[in-house]
């Protein structure tokens, strides 16, 4: 019998193909909603998003995991969790509007430096020095990326950090969740909540979707899912300290696809705040798994 140590090596690769498949799903997903911000308002797209993706995470459990996975014990956390989802992603794709995808992708990355931060009063863990290094030169990353005071400094940066710390506490929350509890599940409410809490906004401001968008919004349905899907499992195949690095590849594609599709070119100060992000978030990561 295989044991679990040979296990996960022999099924390292596949996890860091799975991390990296999903995270360039998410940045496709982002850039998609990025190209529909200059018809539609951001809620709607969130509630659009959410509302072709519940159908195909419901068929999916259903024919995986049977009706029984539909059940949860936690539903006031889940409509907690997806109040905090709909602010994150109306926070994005507004940020989207104004900034190029690399720099505003770059920004959420700050999520760990408040996944650290908040794992003190939200679920009492000791943080040493060490993190909390990592913490502040995180910060100085997204400083430097922000520069606060400089002519080039606008507004519309805070929204992505926004993000991060709406994220953050979202993830933190998913520690109160019963360990039995299938991630399919979770991924389920934490769809459905958003799309019930910004259907009233997007139904205010109706814009009737041109044919030639529906395509863009059945894509973005399915790379949110599909990305946030196999990340899980990534997480599910090998430790973390070895996978959650390889998140970072997310900036690859946010600058490619950036330059691509409007071609953005980031500037020094992004590279750098962005070069600062990871290597805290990496330094945060290992720290954790030990």
């Amino acid at each position: 019998m295989r044991s679990l140590a040979a296990l996960n090596t022999r099924e390292t690769p596949l996890a860091i193909a799975t991390i990296c498949a999903g995270v360039a799903f998410l940045v496709a997903n982002d850039a998609a909603a990025k190209l529909l911000t200059d018809r539609y308002t951001p809620i709607q797209i969130v509630f659009l998003r959410n509302l072709i993706a519940v159908p195909i995470i419901t068929a999916i459990i259903l024919t995986v995991f049977g009706s029984a996975a539909l059940q949860t014990r936690h539903l006031r956390l889940h409509a907690l969790r997806g109040a905090l989802m709909v602010t994150g992603a109306w926070l994005y794709f507004t940020a989207l509007i104004y900034m190029p995808l690399a720099e505003a992708t770059a920004l959420v990355f700050s999520a760990p430096i408040f996944i650290t931060a908040l794992s003190v009063p939200l679920l009492g863990e000791h943080v040493g020095w060490r993190r909390w290094g990592a913490v502040l030169l995180g910060f100085a990353g997204v400083l430097v990326i922000v520069r606060p005071g400089s002519e080039a400094f606008q507004l519309a940066a805070l929204l992505p950090v926004g993000t991060a710390l709406c994220y953050a506490v979202f993830m933190i929350s998913a520690r109160w969740i019963n360990r039995t509890e299938r991630l399919w599940t979770m991924m389920l409410f934490a769809m459905l909540f958003p799309m019930i809490y910004a259907a009233p906004f997007a139904l205010v401001n109706w814009v009737p979707v041109q044919a030639a968008d529906a395509a863009l919004f059945v894509a973005l349905a399915v790379f949110g899912s599909l990305g946030l899907a196999l990340i899980g499992q990534a997480f599910r195949m090998a430790p973390a300290a070895i996978v959650a690095p390889f998140d970072y590849t997310a900036l690859i594609w946010a600058t490619g696809l950036g330059w691509l599709i409007w071609g953005d070119v980031p500037m020094v100060w992004t590279i750098l705040g962005a070069a600062i992000i990871v290597v805290s978030g990496i330094i945060i990561i290992l720290r954790e798994a030990r």
